[in-house]
């Protein structure tokens, strides 16, 4: 954030989406550091060991409840995933909505529903199918990944981008790639073909996005665009 001009102090809570160690390290010394409130499901914190974690920090969080942040409004609906209570989240401000869809083991009817109504979206592309099956990963690894509980491919990504667009889809974050069975290159030029007037952006593992604007089709004030970047 620092590198992006941004402030800490805009962050004003942390949401937690599931309990595996790649999405909660840190969330102790950060909240603790900077006093942000902690939004996780009574199921995902008992799996978590938060130790050093106010209590007075931790806020519970339901499934589709609107939780609102200042100018935005949270909700938080049930996933596919091997964890004890996953969840994705759609954040929006004013008509404005953006998803958050990652750790996704498939696309299942409430990850339809939400990502039509996006006008940007973060979408899992964990995997290539043959890069994986080719790969020097153990076979109850490559189940793991690839068994319906664990993530989207790049073909199962492209396939809810195709049939599910929305058409007001502005911009679309392809998250979460794997470092040894996936490819950015790879990545991009798939999607880059049916972009259709979509901005494709590949998140990297080693660098920020950009800060970008994300306005719905009826133009909001300045103060209510969404700002959305991912690091």
């Amino acid at each position: 954030m620092q590198r992006l001009g941004l402030s800490m102090l805009k962050v004003k809570a942390l949401f937690i989406s599931h309990e595996h160690s790649d999405h909660i390290r840190g969330v102790c010394v950060m909240a603790k550091k900077y006093n942000i409130p902690v939004y996780i499901t009574p199921g995902t914190l008992l799996n978590c060991k938060f130790s050093k974690l106010k209590p007075e920090l931790i806020r519970t969080l339901q499934s589709f409840e609107t939780y609102t942040i200042g100018s935005l409004n949270i909700i938080a609906f049930p996933k596919v995933h091997d964890a004890a209570e996953p969840h994705s989240f759609i954040v929006s401000c004013g008509l404005t909505k953006v998803g958050i869809f990652t750790d996704l083991g498939v696309v299942c009817k409430q990850l339809i529903h939400h990502f039509k109504q996006c006008d940007a979206a973060f979408l899992e592309a964990n995997y290539d199918e043959d890069m994986l099956q080719q790969g020097s990963y153990p076979y109850y690894l490559k189940r793991r990944i690839s068994g319906g509980e664990g993530h989207l491919s790049n073909k199962q990504a492209l396939a809810l981008f195709l049939e599910h667009k929305p058409k007001n889809l502005s911009h679309l974050v392809l998250a979460h790639l794997s470092k040894d069975n996936n490819s950015p290159e790879l990545v991009q030029q798939l999607f880059d073909t049916h972009a259709a007037g979509t901005k494709i952006i590949v998140a990297s593992r080693f660098v920020e996005t950009p800060v970008f604007n994300i306005n719905a089709p009826t133009p909001l004030p300045q103060y209510e665009q969404l700002q959305m970047f991912v690091s």
